[in-house]
Protein backbone atom coordinates (compact mmCIF):
# COMPACT_ATOMS: atom_id res chain seq x y z
CA UNK A 1 0.00 0.00 0.00
CA UNK A 2 1.04 3.60 -0.43
CA UNK A 3 1.99 5.53 2.75
CA UNK A 4 0.62 8.49 1.55
CA UNK A 5 -3.60 7.59 0.11
CA UNK A 6 -3.14 10.80 -1.59
CA UNK A 7 0.12 10.10 -3.55
CA UNK A 8 0.20 9.07 -7.12
CA UNK A 9 2.64 5.84 -7.22
CA UNK A 10 5.33 5.84 -9.60
CA UNK A 11 5.00 3.22 -12.38
CA UNK A 12 8.77 2.44 -13.52
CA UNK A 13 8.01 -1.48 -14.09
CA UNK A 14 6.39 -0.17 -17.67
CA UNK A 15 10.18 1.50 -18.71
CA UNK A 16 10.92 4.75 -20.18
CA UNK A 17 7.82 5.88 -22.54
CA UNK A 18 5.20 3.71 -21.81
CA UNK A 19 1.86 3.56 -23.96
CA UNK A 20 -1.46 3.92 -21.94
CA UNK A 21 -5.64 3.40 -23.26
CA UNK A 22 -8.18 4.58 -20.98
CA UNK A 23 -11.83 3.43 -21.14
CA UNK A 24 -14.17 5.47 -19.56
CA UNK A 25 -11.69 8.49 -19.29
CA UNK A 26 -14.24 10.85 -18.29
CA UNK A 27 -15.94 8.74 -15.91
CA UNK A 28 -14.53 9.76 -12.04
CA UNK A 29 -12.33 7.16 -11.94
CA UNK A 30 -10.76 7.13 -15.76
CA UNK A 31 -10.21 10.84 -14.96
CA UNK A 32 -8.49 10.24 -11.80
CA UNK A 33 -6.31 7.29 -13.66
CA UNK A 34 -6.31 9.90 -17.05
CA UNK A 35 -5.06 12.05 -14.49
CA UNK A 36 -2.54 10.40 -12.41
CA UNK A 37 -0.51 8.46 -15.71
CA UNK A 38 0.04 11.91 -17.34
CA UNK A 39 1.91 12.82 -14.13
CA UNK A 40 4.40 9.80 -14.64
CA UNK A 41 7.63 11.76 -15.55
CA UNK A 42 8.57 8.34 -18.26
CA UNK A 43 5.27 8.25 -19.44
CA UNK A 44 4.42 8.26 -23.47
CA UNK A 45 1.37 8.41 -25.00
CA UNK A 46 -1.96 8.70 -23.26
CA UNK A 47 -4.90 7.86 -25.41
CA UNK A 48 -8.70 7.71 -23.83
CA UNK A 49 -12.30 6.92 -24.95
CA UNK A 50 -15.40 7.50 -23.54
CA UNK A 51 -19.02 7.41 -24.89
CA UNK A 52 -19.19 10.77 -26.18
CA UNK A 53 -16.47 12.36 -28.28
CA UNK A 54 -14.46 15.48 -28.21
CA UNK A 55 -11.10 16.58 -26.16
CA UNK A 56 -10.22 15.33 -22.87
CA UNK A 57 -7.57 17.55 -21.42
CA UNK A 58 -4.88 14.94 -19.96
CA UNK A 59 -4.87 12.80 -23.41
CA UNK A 60 -3.49 13.46 -26.85
CA UNK A 61 -6.02 11.19 -28.40
CA UNK A 62 -9.24 11.01 -27.42
CA UNK A 63 -12.04 8.42 -28.75
CA UNK A 64 -15.71 8.15 -28.77
CA UNK A 65 -16.44 4.41 -27.71
CA UNK A 66 -19.25 2.52 -26.43
CA UNK A 67 -18.90 -0.60 -24.82
CA UNK A 68 -22.09 -2.33 -26.08
CA UNK A 69 -21.57 -0.82 -29.36
CA UNK A 70 -18.69 -3.79 -30.93
CA UNK A 71 -18.48 -1.63 -34.29
CA UNK A 72 -17.20 1.41 -32.39
CA UNK A 73 -14.70 -0.71 -29.87
CA UNK A 74 -13.52 -2.33 -33.59
CA UNK A 75 -13.14 1.67 -35.17
CA UNK A 76 -11.12 2.58 -32.34
CA UNK A 77 -8.47 -0.44 -32.36
CA UNK A 78 -8.09 0.19 -36.43
CA UNK A 79 -7.88 3.81 -35.22
CA UNK A 80 -4.66 3.06 -32.80
CA UNK A 81 -3.08 -0.04 -34.28
CA UNK A 82 -0.27 2.17 -35.73
CA UNK A 83 0.69 3.42 -32.01
CA UNK A 84 0.89 -0.22 -31.23
CA UNK A 85 2.26 -2.52 -28.92
CA UNK A 86 0.57 -0.64 -25.65
CA UNK A 87 1.69 -1.12 -22.48
CA UNK A 88 -1.15 -0.51 -20.02
CA UNK A 89 -4.83 -0.51 -21.05
CA UNK A 90 -7.29 0.07 -18.17
CA UNK A 91 -10.45 -0.47 -18.59
CA UNK A 92 -12.80 2.38 -15.90
CA UNK A 93 -16.26 1.53 -17.35
CA UNK A 94 -18.73 -0.37 -15.49
CA UNK A 95 -22.51 0.51 -15.05
CA UNK A 96 -24.64 -0.46 -11.68
CA UNK A 97 -27.64 1.54 -12.07
CA UNK A 98 -29.42 4.33 -15.54
CA UNK A 99 -32.30 6.26 -13.95
CA UNK A 100 -32.53 6.73 -17.28
CA UNK A 101 -32.65 3.28 -18.58
CA UNK A 102 -34.33 1.89 -15.73
CA UNK A 103 -31.58 0.24 -14.31
CA UNK A 104 -31.43 -0.83 -10.59
CA UNK A 105 -29.57 -3.21 -8.09
CA UNK A 106 -32.30 -5.41 -7.51
CA UNK A 107 -33.27 -6.25 -3.82
CA UNK A 108 -35.16 -9.37 -4.76
CA UNK A 109 -34.96 -11.60 -7.61
CA UNK A 110 -39.03 -10.53 -8.20
CA UNK A 111 -37.31 -7.78 -9.85
CA UNK A 112 -35.23 -8.99 -12.15
CA UNK A 113 -35.72 -7.66 -15.30
CA UNK A 114 -34.31 -9.17 -18.63
CA UNK A 115 -33.82 -5.77 -20.46
CA UNK A 116 -32.13 -4.06 -17.27
CA UNK A 117 -30.19 -7.64 -17.01
CA UNK A 118 -29.00 -7.77 -20.51
CA UNK A 119 -27.58 -3.99 -20.35
CA UNK A 120 -25.75 -4.51 -17.11
CA UNK A 121 -23.99 -7.79 -18.79
CA UNK A 122 -23.20 -5.51 -21.61
CA UNK A 123 -20.98 -2.82 -19.93
CA UNK A 124 -19.68 -5.43 -17.55
CA UNK A 125 -19.30 -8.45 -19.13
CA UNK A 126 -19.66 -8.23 -22.86
CA UNK A 127 -17.78 -4.97 -23.33
CA UNK A 128 -14.49 -5.94 -21.33
CA UNK A 129 -14.78 -9.14 -23.47
CA UNK A 130 -14.41 -7.01 -26.58
CA UNK A 131 -12.02 -4.74 -25.28
CA UNK A 132 -9.74 -8.00 -25.03
CA UNK A 133 -10.30 -8.79 -28.10
CA UNK A 134 -9.78 -6.12 -30.44
CA UNK A 135 -6.87 -4.44 -28.01
CA UNK A 136 -4.59 -7.77 -26.60
CA UNK A 137 -3.31 -8.17 -29.79
CA UNK A 138 -2.23 -4.20 -29.85
CA UNK A 139 -0.31 -5.19 -26.16
CA UNK A 140 2.88 -5.57 -25.93
CA UNK A 141 4.62 -9.27 -25.57
CA UNK A 142 8.43 -8.78 -24.98
CA UNK A 143 7.86 -6.93 -22.01
CA UNK A 144 5.62 -6.16 -19.19
CA UNK A 145 1.94 -5.48 -20.22
CA UNK A 146 -1.17 -4.95 -18.21
CA UNK A 147 -4.67 -4.43 -18.90
CA UNK A 148 -6.95 -3.73 -16.05
CA UNK A 149 -10.60 -4.45 -15.77
CA UNK A 150 -12.58 -2.72 -13.19
CA UNK A 151 -14.14 -5.75 -11.11
CA UNK A 152 -15.80 -5.55 -7.62
CA UNK A 153 -16.04 -7.69 -4.27
CA UNK A 154 -19.53 -8.54 -5.24
CA UNK A 155 -18.36 -10.48 -7.89
CA UNK A 156 -16.92 -12.88 -5.44
CA UNK A 157 -19.28 -16.56 -5.49
CA UNK A 158 -17.99 -17.38 -2.35
CA UNK A 159 -18.02 -14.41 -0.86
CA UNK A 160 -21.75 -13.47 -1.32
CA UNK A 161 -23.26 -13.23 1.90
CA UNK A 162 -26.00 -10.76 1.79
CA UNK A 163 -27.74 -11.55 -1.80
CA UNK A 164 -29.44 -9.16 -3.85
CA UNK A 165 -27.73 -6.94 -6.96
CA UNK A 166 -28.33 -10.08 -9.25
CA UNK A 167 -27.23 -8.62 -12.53
CA UNK A 168 -24.25 -6.84 -11.00
CA UNK A 169 -22.99 -9.10 -8.78
CA UNK A 170 -23.56 -12.10 -12.20
CA UNK A 171 -21.91 -9.43 -14.51
CA UNK A 172 -19.00 -9.18 -12.34
CA UNK A 173 -18.64 -12.81 -11.81
CA UNK A 174 -18.77 -13.34 -15.44
CA UNK A 175 -16.34 -10.70 -16.17
CA UNK A 176 -13.84 -11.99 -13.60
CA UNK A 177 -14.20 -15.47 -15.82
CA UNK A 178 -13.58 -13.89 -19.00
CA UNK A 179 -10.42 -12.31 -17.24
CA UNK A 180 -9.32 -15.15 -16.05
CA UNK A 181 -9.95 -16.86 -19.74
CA UNK A 182 -8.20 -14.76 -22.08
CA UNK A 183 -4.94 -14.58 -18.88
CA UNK A 184 -4.51 -18.54 -20.01
CA UNK A 185 -4.79 -17.96 -23.60
CA UNK A 186 -2.89 -14.85 -23.99
CA UNK A 187 0.09 -16.66 -22.01
CA UNK A 188 0.79 -18.79 -24.51
CA UNK A 189 2.13 -15.60 -26.79
CA UNK A 190 2.67 -13.29 -23.93
CA UNK A 191 4.39 -14.82 -21.07
CA UNK A 192 5.24 -11.25 -19.81
CA UNK A 193 1.94 -10.03 -19.98
CA UNK A 194 -0.86 -9.57 -17.22
CA UNK A 195 -4.34 -9.33 -17.38
CA UNK A 196 -6.73 -8.60 -14.19
CA UNK A 197 -9.90 -7.62 -12.60
CA UNK A 198 -8.91 -4.42 -9.93
CA UNK A 199 -11.80 -3.78 -6.97
CA UNK A 200 -11.50 0.22 -5.92
CA UNK A 201 -13.59 -0.55 -3.08
CA UNK A 202 -16.23 2.24 -2.22
CA UNK A 203 -15.66 5.61 -4.89
CA UNK A 204 -17.37 8.71 -4.54
CA UNK A 205 -19.07 8.61 -7.57
CA UNK A 206 -22.31 8.86 -9.53
CA UNK A 207 -21.92 4.70 -9.46
CA UNK A 208 -21.87 4.65 -5.92
CA UNK A 209 -23.37 7.63 -4.60
CA UNK A 210 -27.05 6.30 -3.76
CA UNK A 211 -24.96 3.48 -1.88
CA UNK A 212 -22.83 4.88 0.19
CA UNK A 213 -24.93 5.05 3.57
CA UNK A 214 -23.00 2.68 4.93
CA UNK A 215 -19.43 2.80 4.35
CA UNK A 216 -17.28 4.31 6.92
CA UNK A 217 -15.66 7.83 6.28
CA UNK A 218 -12.09 6.22 6.12
CA UNK A 219 -13.28 3.47 4.02
CA UNK A 220 -15.13 6.18 0.88
CA UNK A 221 -12.25 6.88 -1.49
CA UNK A 222 -12.01 9.69 -3.76
CA UNK A 223 -11.78 8.91 -7.41
CA UNK A 224 -7.71 10.72 -6.93
CA UNK A 225 -6.90 7.57 -3.92
CA UNK A 226 -8.92 5.08 -5.49
CA UNK A 227 -6.78 5.70 -9.23
CA UNK A 228 -3.78 5.30 -6.69
CA UNK A 229 -4.46 2.77 -5.22
CA UNK A 230 -4.95 0.50 -8.08
CA UNK A 231 -2.08 2.11 -10.14
CA UNK A 232 0.25 1.36 -7.12
CA UNK A 233 -1.24 -2.30 -7.13
CA UNK A 234 -1.21 -2.35 -10.91
CA UNK A 235 3.02 -0.99 -10.42
CA UNK A 236 3.73 -4.38 -7.98
CA UNK A 237 2.03 -7.17 -10.51
CA UNK A 238 3.95 -9.75 -12.20
CA UNK A 239 2.43 -12.49 -14.43
CA UNK A 240 2.18 -14.68 -11.97
CA UNK A 241 -1.19 -12.56 -11.18
CA UNK A 242 -2.61 -12.77 -14.49
CA UNK A 243 -5.91 -13.84 -14.43
CA UNK A 244 -6.73 -12.87 -10.87
CA UNK A 245 -9.02 -10.19 -9.41
CA UNK A 246 -7.53 -7.79 -6.68
CA UNK A 247 -8.38 -5.30 -4.16
CA UNK A 248 -7.42 -1.71 -3.42
CA UNK A 249 -4.69 -2.73 -1.30
CA UNK A 250 -3.33 -5.48 -3.13
CA UNK A 251 -5.69 -8.43 -1.86
CA UNK A 252 -6.11 -11.36 -3.97
CA UNK A 253 -10.17 -11.10 -4.11
CA UNK A 254 -11.49 -15.18 -3.68
CA UNK A 255 -13.45 -16.16 -7.04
Amino acid sequence: MLDDANATPVLTSFGDGFKTLIFGAMGAIGGAFSDAVGQQANAGPLVTTSRSAGSFAASAQHFACDLVDEASIAAVATAVTEMAPFDLVINATGLLHDEAADVHPEKAMRQISADAMARVFGVNAIGPALVMKYFLPLMARDKKAVMAHLSARVGSISDNRLGGWYSYRAAKAAQNMLVRTAAIEFARRAPSAVIVGLHPGTVDSNLSAPFQGSTPREKLFTPAQAAAHLLNVIENLSPADSGGCFAWDGARLDA
